[in-house]
């Protein structure tokens, strides 16, 4: 089963005093990253890493939002926003019980959050949705970026 760990760091959030939120030009600290890194590299010995990427703080986000058939496009940041993410992993394990164990053993900081969400299988649905989602060049490319 692959499941996505949506990171939501305290330092993201709207709530967080001003003065310790990741602003224009954050960089986490090279420690930080270091401790992450070793939690990454767990995950890819024991075959489970199958994706992740960190993402820039809201004010280097855009929304598009989609009301009475038009796209608007709103520049963050977002004060609305009550949880940023602020990176990802893709794991493949064998049930949701080892994708919580996997997010206790993250070097989180103090009010960070791990959001466990299981990630939807072609098998996961009839036969008119998979026919309906069949799609080459989008799976041509898909394969191709994914080296397979």
């Amino acid at each position: 089963m692959r499941f996505l760990m949506m990171m939501i760091p305290r330092v993201y959030q709207p709530n967080t005093p001003a003065a310790e939120r990741a602003g224009e030009g954050f960089e986490p600290p090279a420690e930080i990253v270091a401790e992450m890194m070793r939690f990454n590299e767990e995950l890819a010995r024991a075959g489970a890493l199958i994706a992740l990427d960190g993402l820039h703080p809201l004010e280097k986000g855009v929304r598009v939002a989609f009301s009475k058939g038009q796209a608007v496009v709103i520049d963050g940041p977002f004060i609305e926003a009550r949880e940023v993410i602020g990176g990802y992993w893709i794991i493949q394990v064998s049930s949701k019980q080892e994708a919580v164990e996997w997010a206790r053993r993250c070097p989180a900081a103090e009010g960070d959050v791990i959001e466990i969400r299981p990630i939807f299988e072609m098998s996961d649905f009839s036969d008119d949705v998979q026919q309906a989602a069949a799609n080459s060049v989008v799976r041509d490319q898909l394969e191709k970026h994914n080296g397979n």
